[in-house]
Protein backbone atom coordinates (compact mmCIF):
# COMPACT_ATOMS: atom_id res chain seq x y z
CA UNK A 1 0.00 0.00 0.00
CA UNK A 2 2.64 2.33 1.03
CA UNK A 3 4.46 1.53 -2.20
CA UNK A 4 1.53 2.31 -4.20
CA UNK A 5 1.50 5.84 -2.44
CA UNK A 6 5.02 6.64 -3.20
CA UNK A 7 4.86 5.88 -7.05
CA UNK A 8 1.20 8.25 -7.39
CA UNK A 9 3.42 10.97 -5.38
CA UNK A 10 5.86 10.49 -7.89
CA UNK A 11 4.07 11.19 -11.31
CA UNK A 12 2.12 14.14 -9.68
CA UNK A 13 5.43 15.73 -8.82
CA UNK A 14 6.95 14.82 -12.45
CA UNK A 15 4.47 16.85 -14.33
CA UNK A 16 4.10 19.47 -12.13
CA UNK A 17 7.57 20.01 -12.49
CA UNK A 18 7.20 19.61 -16.33
CA UNK A 19 4.27 21.71 -16.73
CA UNK A 20 6.30 24.55 -14.48
CA UNK A 21 9.26 24.53 -16.62
CA UNK A 22 7.57 25.97 -19.50
CA UNK A 23 7.27 29.23 -17.31
CA UNK A 24 10.21 29.44 -15.19
CA UNK A 25 12.79 27.92 -18.12
CA UNK A 26 14.09 29.95 -21.00
CA UNK A 27 11.90 29.75 -24.37
CA UNK A 28 13.48 29.54 -27.99
CA UNK A 29 11.75 32.12 -30.17
CA UNK A 30 12.06 33.17 -33.67
CA UNK A 31 14.17 35.52 -32.47
CA UNK A 32 16.04 33.49 -30.56
CA UNK A 33 16.79 31.69 -33.28
CA UNK A 34 17.40 34.47 -35.44
CA UNK A 35 20.23 35.82 -32.94
CA UNK A 36 22.35 31.72 -32.80
CA UNK A 37 22.02 31.25 -36.50
CA UNK A 38 25.19 32.87 -38.54
CA UNK A 39 24.20 35.69 -41.00
CA UNK A 40 23.74 34.54 -44.43
CA UNK A 41 25.95 34.99 -47.16
CA UNK A 42 26.59 38.41 -49.15
CA UNK A 43 24.59 38.48 -52.75
CA UNK A 44 26.24 36.97 -55.31
CA UNK A 45 29.10 39.51 -57.21
CA UNK A 46 28.48 40.16 -60.67
CA UNK A 47 29.77 38.43 -63.23
CA UNK A 48 32.44 38.73 -64.83
CA UNK A 49 32.64 38.89 -68.87
CA UNK A 50 35.40 39.70 -71.05
CA UNK A 51 35.48 42.25 -73.10
CA UNK A 52 37.30 43.84 -76.14
CA UNK A 53 36.84 47.27 -77.69
CA UNK A 54 35.65 47.13 -81.21
CA UNK A 55 37.32 49.49 -83.66
CA UNK A 56 35.63 49.92 -87.08
CA UNK A 57 37.32 50.20 -90.13
CA UNK A 58 37.20 50.44 -94.07
CA UNK A 59 37.79 46.70 -95.04
CA UNK A 60 37.90 45.53 -98.59
CA UNK A 61 36.23 41.88 -98.60
CA UNK A 62 38.10 38.97 -100.97
CA UNK A 63 36.00 37.09 -102.88
CA UNK A 64 37.65 33.95 -103.96
CA UNK A 65 36.54 31.44 -106.83
CA UNK A 66 38.02 28.92 -109.13
CA UNK A 67 38.17 29.25 -112.31
CA UNK A 68 40.30 29.05 -115.57
CA UNK A 69 42.95 30.57 -118.03
CA UNK A 70 41.85 31.50 -121.52
CA UNK A 71 43.51 33.47 -124.24
CA UNK A 72 42.69 36.65 -124.81
CA UNK A 73 42.22 36.00 -128.55
CA UNK A 74 42.71 32.32 -130.44
CA UNK A 75 41.08 31.59 -134.29
CA UNK A 76 41.50 28.89 -136.89
CA UNK A 77 43.32 30.52 -140.07
CA UNK A 78 41.43 29.38 -142.99
CA UNK A 79 41.93 29.24 -146.38
CA UNK A 80 40.43 32.29 -148.43
CA UNK A 81 40.63 31.03 -152.03
CA UNK A 82 40.86 27.24 -153.68
CA UNK A 83 44.09 25.71 -154.44
CA UNK A 84 46.43 23.00 -153.54
CA UNK A 85 48.94 23.79 -150.39
CA UNK A 86 52.62 24.17 -151.85
CA UNK A 87 54.08 25.70 -149.13
CA UNK A 88 53.70 25.27 -145.00
CA UNK A 89 56.11 27.36 -143.14
CA UNK A 90 54.29 26.68 -139.74
CA UNK A 91 54.32 24.02 -137.25
CA UNK A 92 52.79 23.51 -133.53
CA UNK A 93 54.43 26.03 -130.96
CA UNK A 94 56.07 28.36 -133.62
CA UNK A 95 55.31 32.22 -132.71
CA UNK A 96 54.74 34.58 -135.71
CA UNK A 97 53.65 37.93 -135.61
CA UNK A 98 51.41 39.89 -137.79
CA UNK A 99 51.69 39.51 -141.32
CA UNK A 100 53.71 36.23 -141.56
CA UNK A 101 53.26 33.71 -144.35
CA UNK A 102 51.50 30.49 -143.06
CA UNK A 103 50.90 28.84 -146.01
CA UNK A 104 51.02 29.41 -149.69
CA UNK A 105 48.36 27.87 -152.08
CA UNK A 106 48.93 27.19 -155.82
CA UNK A 107 48.90 29.40 -158.46
CA UNK A 108 45.49 28.31 -160.13
CA UNK A 109 45.80 30.95 -162.88
CA UNK A 110 45.48 34.03 -160.59
CA UNK A 111 48.82 35.58 -161.92
CA UNK A 112 47.47 34.84 -165.45
CA UNK A 113 44.27 36.90 -164.46
CA UNK A 114 46.50 39.69 -162.76
CA UNK A 115 48.63 39.75 -166.24
CA UNK A 116 45.11 39.82 -167.76
CA UNK A 117 43.40 42.81 -165.71
CA UNK A 118 46.69 44.62 -166.12
CA UNK A 119 46.75 44.90 -170.03
CA UNK A 120 43.18 45.53 -170.38
CA UNK A 121 43.76 48.47 -167.64
CA UNK A 122 46.46 49.33 -170.77
CA UNK A 123 44.53 49.62 -173.50
CA UNK A 124 41.70 51.42 -171.75
CA UNK A 125 44.19 53.87 -170.38
CA UNK A 126 45.64 54.02 -173.69
CA UNK A 127 42.26 55.06 -175.55
CA UNK A 128 41.12 57.56 -172.92
CA UNK A 129 44.48 59.54 -173.70
CA UNK A 130 43.75 59.56 -177.45
CA UNK A 131 40.63 60.09 -177.46
CA UNK A 132 40.37 62.84 -175.34
CA UNK A 133 42.25 65.80 -177.41
CA UNK A 134 39.28 64.32 -180.15
CA UNK A 135 36.94 65.33 -177.46
CA UNK A 136 38.50 68.39 -176.32
CA UNK A 137 38.90 69.98 -179.75
CA UNK A 138 35.37 69.23 -180.68
CA UNK A 139 36.03 66.25 -183.61
CA UNK A 140 34.31 63.44 -180.98
CA UNK A 141 31.37 64.58 -178.94
CA UNK A 142 31.38 65.22 -175.17
CA UNK A 143 29.44 62.33 -174.35
CA UNK A 144 32.64 59.81 -175.46
CA UNK A 145 34.29 61.03 -172.72
CA UNK A 146 32.24 59.89 -169.65
CA UNK A 147 32.07 56.43 -171.76
CA UNK A 148 36.01 55.60 -171.86
CA UNK A 149 36.28 57.40 -168.64
CA UNK A 150 34.01 54.92 -167.04
CA UNK A 151 35.65 51.81 -169.10
CA UNK A 152 38.79 52.78 -167.92
CA UNK A 153 37.35 52.79 -164.26
CA UNK A 154 36.16 49.65 -164.55
CA UNK A 155 39.37 48.24 -165.78
CA UNK A 156 41.03 49.51 -162.50
CA UNK A 157 39.02 47.89 -160.54
CA UNK A 158 39.25 44.45 -162.62
CA UNK A 159 43.34 44.92 -161.76
CA UNK A 160 42.04 45.33 -158.54
CA UNK A 161 39.93 42.33 -158.13
CA UNK A 162 42.33 40.11 -159.66
CA UNK A 163 45.32 41.39 -157.27
CA UNK A 164 42.80 40.52 -153.88
CA UNK A 165 42.45 37.34 -155.57
CA UNK A 166 46.16 36.75 -156.02
CA UNK A 167 46.81 37.32 -152.73
CA UNK A 168 44.45 35.43 -150.81
CA UNK A 169 46.78 32.33 -152.48
CA UNK A 170 49.35 33.30 -149.61
CA UNK A 171 47.74 32.59 -145.88
CA UNK A 172 48.85 35.16 -143.26
CA UNK A 173 48.96 36.02 -139.68
CA UNK A 174 46.30 38.12 -138.66
CA UNK A 175 47.69 39.00 -135.42
CA UNK A 176 51.02 38.19 -133.41
CA UNK A 177 50.42 34.42 -131.30
CA UNK A 178 51.25 31.32 -130.90
CA UNK A 179 50.86 28.18 -133.30
CA UNK A 180 48.94 25.59 -131.38
CA UNK A 181 47.98 23.38 -134.41
CA UNK A 182 48.40 22.57 -138.55
CA UNK A 183 45.72 20.09 -139.16
CA UNK A 184 46.89 20.14 -142.83
CA UNK A 185 49.96 19.46 -145.16
CA UNK A 186 51.75 19.84 -148.32
CA UNK A 187 49.81 18.61 -150.78
CA UNK A 188 46.27 18.67 -149.27
CA UNK A 189 43.97 20.68 -151.27
CA UNK A 190 41.78 23.91 -149.75
CA UNK A 191 38.34 24.51 -150.94
CA UNK A 192 37.28 28.50 -150.56
CA UNK A 193 33.51 27.49 -149.72
CA UNK A 194 34.61 24.74 -147.27
CA UNK A 195 36.90 27.73 -144.94
CA UNK A 196 39.66 25.16 -144.90
CA UNK A 197 40.99 24.94 -141.61
CA UNK A 198 45.14 25.68 -142.26
CA UNK A 199 46.22 26.28 -138.53
CA UNK A 200 45.40 27.73 -135.38
CA UNK A 201 46.34 31.02 -133.90
CA UNK A 202 46.29 31.87 -129.99
CA UNK A 203 47.47 35.05 -128.76
CA UNK A 204 48.91 34.57 -125.01
CA UNK A 205 49.61 37.99 -124.45
CA UNK A 206 47.70 39.12 -122.40
CA UNK A 207 46.00 35.92 -120.41
CA UNK A 208 42.74 36.20 -118.83
CA UNK A 209 41.71 34.05 -115.68
CA UNK A 210 37.76 33.66 -116.20
CA UNK A 211 35.55 32.67 -113.32
CA UNK A 212 32.12 32.90 -113.04
CA UNK A 213 30.44 35.18 -109.83
CA UNK A 214 27.09 34.46 -108.24
CA UNK A 215 24.26 37.39 -108.42
CA UNK A 216 24.82 38.38 -105.01
CA UNK A 217 28.82 38.91 -104.97
CA UNK A 218 28.11 40.74 -108.43
CA UNK A 219 26.89 43.90 -106.81
CA UNK A 220 30.84 44.70 -105.13
CA UNK A 221 32.57 43.99 -108.30
CA UNK A 222 33.87 46.45 -111.17
CA UNK A 223 35.63 46.88 -113.67
CA UNK A 224 39.45 48.05 -112.59
CA UNK A 225 39.09 46.07 -109.32
CA UNK A 226 42.33 44.24 -108.01
CA UNK A 227 42.64 40.21 -108.28
CA UNK A 228 45.41 37.68 -107.42
CA UNK A 229 45.50 34.56 -109.21
CA UNK A 230 46.81 31.47 -108.13
CA UNK A 231 47.60 29.23 -111.00
CA UNK A 232 47.55 25.62 -110.43
CA UNK A 233 51.12 25.27 -110.89
CA UNK A 234 51.78 27.49 -107.86
CA UNK A 235 52.10 30.68 -109.45
CA UNK A 236 50.31 33.89 -108.50
CA UNK A 237 49.71 36.54 -110.45
CA UNK A 238 48.04 40.01 -110.32
CA UNK A 239 45.78 41.21 -112.65
CA UNK A 240 42.58 43.24 -112.80
CA UNK A 241 39.46 43.04 -114.15
CA UNK A 242 38.30 44.16 -117.76
CA UNK A 243 34.93 42.85 -118.01
CA UNK A 244 31.87 42.00 -116.21
CA UNK A 245 28.81 40.14 -117.72
CA UNK A 246 25.96 42.31 -117.39
CA UNK A 247 23.69 38.65 -118.45
CA UNK A 248 23.55 35.91 -116.16
CA UNK A 249 24.31 32.59 -118.15
CA UNK A 250 20.72 30.73 -118.32
CA UNK A 251 21.98 27.32 -116.82
CA UNK A 252 24.12 28.70 -113.90
CA UNK A 253 22.17 31.75 -113.40
CA UNK A 254 26.39 32.81 -112.75
CA UNK A 255 27.80 36.38 -114.31
CA UNK A 256 31.11 36.03 -116.22
CA UNK A 257 33.84 37.90 -115.07
CA UNK A 258 37.30 38.18 -116.91
CA UNK A 259 40.86 39.63 -114.98
CA UNK A 260 43.44 40.46 -117.51
CA UNK A 261 47.07 39.10 -116.93
CA UNK A 262 49.95 40.58 -118.16
CA UNK A 263 51.71 37.44 -120.35
CA UNK A 264 54.27 38.75 -122.53
CA UNK A 265 56.90 36.28 -122.47
CA UNK A 266 53.76 33.18 -122.87
CA UNK A 267 54.80 31.18 -119.40
CA UNK A 268 50.88 31.12 -118.25
CA UNK A 269 49.24 28.55 -120.77
CA UNK A 270 46.11 28.33 -122.37
CA UNK A 271 43.02 26.58 -120.27
CA UNK A 272 44.60 25.66 -116.98
CA UNK A 273 42.86 26.02 -113.44
CA UNK A 274 43.17 29.01 -112.00
CA UNK A 275 41.80 30.38 -108.29
CA UNK A 276 41.17 34.12 -108.24
CA UNK A 277 40.88 36.34 -105.07
CA UNK A 278 38.58 39.54 -106.30
CA UNK A 279 38.86 42.46 -103.72
CA UNK A 280 35.42 43.88 -103.84
CA UNK A 281 34.77 47.68 -103.00
CA UNK A 282 35.60 48.75 -99.36
CA UNK A 283 32.81 48.79 -96.43
CA UNK A 284 32.75 49.83 -93.04
CA UNK A 285 33.48 47.22 -90.85
CA UNK A 286 34.64 45.39 -87.29
CA UNK A 287 36.77 42.49 -87.21
CA UNK A 288 35.93 39.84 -83.99
CA UNK A 289 37.09 36.77 -82.93
CA UNK A 290 34.97 33.69 -84.13
CA UNK A 291 34.42 32.51 -80.96
CA UNK A 292 32.17 36.26 -80.25
CA UNK A 293 29.52 35.41 -82.16
CA UNK A 294 26.38 34.07 -80.78
CA UNK A 295 22.85 34.00 -81.59
CA UNK A 296 19.82 35.69 -80.00
CA UNK A 297 16.72 34.00 -78.43
CA UNK A 298 15.37 34.82 -81.90
CA UNK A 299 17.62 32.93 -83.79
CA UNK A 300 19.50 36.05 -85.17
CA UNK A 301 23.40 36.11 -85.19
CA UNK A 302 25.13 38.85 -83.30
CA UNK A 303 27.60 39.86 -80.97
CA UNK A 304 26.89 40.57 -76.84
CA UNK A 305 27.86 44.24 -76.16
CA UNK A 306 28.11 45.36 -72.63
CA UNK A 307 26.83 49.66 -72.11
CA UNK A 308 28.43 52.11 -69.73
CA UNK A 309 26.49 51.06 -66.85
CA UNK A 310 27.12 47.14 -67.40
CA UNK A 311 24.08 45.94 -68.98
CA UNK A 312 24.26 43.18 -71.34
CA UNK A 313 22.96 44.03 -75.09
CA UNK A 314 22.77 42.03 -77.79
CA UNK A 315 23.72 43.29 -81.50
CA UNK A 316 22.71 42.10 -84.80
CA UNK A 317 25.83 42.12 -87.48
CA UNK A 318 26.18 40.77 -91.03
CA UNK A 319 28.86 38.95 -92.33
CA UNK A 320 31.53 41.01 -94.66
CA UNK A 321 34.50 38.31 -94.58
CA UNK A 322 35.11 34.97 -92.84
CA UNK A 323 38.79 34.59 -92.21
CA UNK A 324 40.35 31.72 -89.75
CA UNK A 325 40.50 33.20 -87.03
CA UNK A 326 38.60 35.76 -86.92
CA UNK A 327 35.00 37.48 -88.38
CA UNK A 328 34.80 41.12 -90.26
CA UNK A 329 31.10 41.98 -89.74
CA UNK A 330 29.14 45.11 -89.91
CA UNK A 331 26.40 46.72 -87.00
CA UNK A 332 28.84 47.17 -84.53
CA UNK A 333 29.17 50.20 -83.57
CA UNK A 334 32.94 52.10 -82.90
CA UNK A 335 34.03 51.84 -79.66
CA UNK A 336 31.42 49.15 -78.66
CA UNK A 337 33.06 46.81 -76.01
CA UNK A 338 31.98 43.58 -77.27
CA UNK A 339 31.81 40.28 -75.13
CA UNK A 340 34.44 38.01 -76.37
CA UNK A 341 34.07 35.09 -73.30
CA UNK A 342 31.12 34.24 -71.44
CA UNK A 343 28.88 35.48 -73.88
CA UNK A 344 26.98 32.43 -73.65
CA UNK A 345 26.46 32.62 -69.90
CA UNK A 346 24.75 36.22 -69.94
CA UNK A 347 21.65 37.47 -70.92
CA UNK A 348 20.20 40.79 -72.49
CA UNK A 349 19.55 43.36 -69.71
CA UNK A 350 22.04 41.50 -67.12
CA UNK A 351 24.37 43.50 -64.89
CA UNK A 352 27.82 41.88 -65.86
CA UNK A 353 31.48 43.11 -64.70
CA UNK A 354 33.54 43.62 -67.59
CA UNK A 355 37.15 43.36 -67.67
CA UNK A 356 39.57 43.36 -70.65
CA UNK A 357 40.02 40.33 -72.30
CA UNK A 358 43.20 38.82 -71.17
CA UNK A 359 43.13 39.65 -67.48
CA UNK A 360 41.10 38.27 -65.17
CA UNK A 361 39.79 39.65 -61.74
CA UNK A 362 40.67 38.46 -58.31
CA UNK A 363 37.86 37.05 -55.91
CA UNK A 364 38.03 37.76 -52.57
CA UNK A 365 39.81 34.90 -51.31
CA UNK A 366 42.67 35.57 -53.58
CA UNK A 367 41.96 33.09 -56.69
CA UNK A 368 41.37 34.13 -60.19
CA UNK A 369 37.15 33.36 -60.98
CA UNK A 370 36.63 32.11 -64.35
CA UNK A 371 35.57 33.93 -67.25
CA UNK A 372 33.05 31.80 -69.42
CA UNK A 373 32.42 28.89 -66.89
CA UNK A 374 29.39 28.45 -64.42
CA UNK A 375 25.99 29.98 -64.01
CA UNK A 376 24.98 33.49 -64.56
CA UNK A 377 21.86 33.69 -62.17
Amino acid sequence: MKLNRVAAIGLVAAATLWIGSGYFLPRETHDSRAAVQPKSAAPDALFPVAVATATAASHSRTVVVSGGTEADRKVMVTARTSGVITDLRVRRGDRVTKGDVIAVLSDEAREAQVAQAQALLTQRKAELDAKRKLIESGTLPQLNLVNLEAQYKAAEATLAAAKAEHDRGVVRAPWSGIITDVPVDVGQAAFSMAGKEIARLVALDPMLAVVEISERQLGGIAVGNKADVRLVTGKTVAGRIRFVSKSASPTTRTYRVEVELANPNGEIPDGITAEVAIQLAPVPATRIPRSALTFSADGDLGVRTVTDDGTVKFVKVALVEDERTSMWVSGVADGARVIVQGQDFVREGQKVKPVAAGKQPQTARGKQSTLITGSAQ
